[in-house]
């Protein structure tokens, strides 16, 4: 298993290392390169990629067949639901609300600490969301 995970960061490591080289270099025969080299990459990981499945899927069924089912699972899956669905929530808030408040505050800049307070609600949301989160992980 580790050998199959060291594989595939080095590879990824490679293919990323010679895509910025390629791109800083900038000539057509560079680029040609860059394709192969790619192209070989994938050709070698996909393999093995498809055999780490094939070999370690057996092992993962079992081993989770032994485990004690319980609801912890769900928990933690709906704390991490929780948090990371109010995150991009508030996240796209702020983006609308933020380009909102600094076109208002260009146009009149006596309104910031108005656009504050509705920058402040947006991200209200990312805390209610940690907060649901918590009292979930206090009930496991």
């Amino acid at each position: 298993m580790e050998k199959i995970i060291i594989f595939a960061v080095l590879t990824v490591f490679s293919m990323v290392v010679t895509g910025f080289y390629f791109i800083y270099k900038g000539t057509d025969k560079n680029r040609k390169f860059a394709r192969a080299f790619m192209k070989l990459n994938l050709f070698v990981f996909a393999p093995v990629f498809v055999f780490g499945l094939i070999s370690l899927v057996p092992q993962m069924a079992s081993a989770a067949a032994a485990a004690p089912t319980s609801g912890n699972g769900l928990g933690f899956l709906a704390a991490g639901l929780s948090t990371g669905l109010a995150s991009l929530g508030a996240g796209v808030a702020v983006s609308n609300v933020g380009s909102a408040a600094i076109g208002a505050v260009s146009e009149d800049p006596n309104i910031l600490g108005k656009s504050m307070i509705y920058l402040g609600l947006a991200e209200g949301i990312a805390i209610y969301g940690l907060i649901i989160s918590i009292m979930i992980l206090g009930r496991l």
